[in-house]
């Protein structure tokens, strides 16, 4: 829970406040946008929540957060808007809350089959999740993109009997998973799911592309509410750059209308509006490179 005597000064007066624990991971400025702002060290409240809607946002944003560093002076709706999560985006899919920080407070998603249902990164093992996962029909697999955001996937592997699947490069992070991806081809898991190697971020970073509509980025891909566009970061390419750049172009053979990353800000575009951004994405990587 927030601490109201570490409040940072740069919060506007009013019931919703950051402390000074936050570790700037970006969760609260995704999901309350008109709320929460970048001070550049921290989040920071930049408009107090008036309308029911952005009072809800701010709330799931106070939940969501990895480090318990938003707070209320007053009373908040916490008990109600709990029921939020996991948050649905569209059709069967959901973004869990709750973000870990052992992961940087990385985002974590839950895909609903009568298959059997999906994780992909993992969030924290919060009480909330586990009744609400279990309500849903368990947790048949659980995708993990790269060894940063494996947070608590153990627990919910053993409690849910969940096949991992992780890369053989980023087995380190999980030794223990049932099931291992090598090489850098993509993988048809099966009609609906494709495992695509995205070696650049990591060495053996994924992602996964569900119904050919939904791409889940991990650290590969995500979008940049400021700029409106595309983006990837070479300051935290952790293998190698020209590798993620060549993977940004692997990406260009398949079509999808979502980015859900796992850190930064998810986006729905039409198919060929998507195509152009990454293409236009490709081509800063490129000049990039070249400088």
């Amino acid at each position: 829970m927030a601490d109201l005597k570490k409040r940072l000064k740069q919060n506007v007066y009013g019931n919703y406040f950051v402390d000074s624990t936050c570790i700037n991971c970006d969760t609260c400025r995704q999901l309350a946008p008109n709320t929460f702002e970048d001070s550049g060290d921290y989040s920071f409240v930049q408009n107090q929540p008036e309308s029911d809607n952005e009072i809800r946002e701010a709330t799931r944003a106070l939940l969501a957060c990895p480090t318990g560093s938003i707070g209320t002076i007053e009373k908040n709706i916490s008990q109600e808007t709990i029921n939020d999560f996991p948050l649905s985006i569209e059709d069967e899919v959901y973004y869990c809350g709750f973000n870990s920080p052992k992961s940087y407070g990385g985002n974590s998603y839950f895909i609903k089959l009568k298959e059997g249902n999906w994780l992909i990164d993992s969030p924290k093992f919060n009480n909330h999740l586990l009744n609400s996962f279990e309500k849903m029909g368990g947790i048949k697999y659980i995708f993990l993109t790269h060894s940063d955001d494996v947070a608590d996937v153990e627990k919910y592997a053993i409690k849910f009997g969940s096949t991992r699947i992780i890369h053989k490069e980023e087995q380190d992070a999980q030794p223990n998973a049932e099931h291992i991806i090598d090489g850098t081809n993509t993988i048809e898991f099966n009609k609906d799911f494709k495992i695509i190697p995205t070696p650049g971020h990591t060495k053996g970073h994924c992602v996964l592309l569900y119904k050919s509509k939904y791409l889940f980025t991990g650290d590969h891909l995500r979008w940049n509410r400021y700029k409106k566009c595309l983006h990837a970061s070479k300051d935290v390419c952790w293998f190698d750059w020209q590798e993620q750049a060549n993977s940004m172009e692997k990406l260009k053979g398949y079509q999808f209308e979502w980015i859900l990353p796992g850190h930064g800000q998810n986006i729905k575009l039409p198919i060929q509006i998507m195509k152009t951004e990454l293409e236009d994405l490709i081509k800063r990587m490129k000049e990039i490179n070249q400088q």
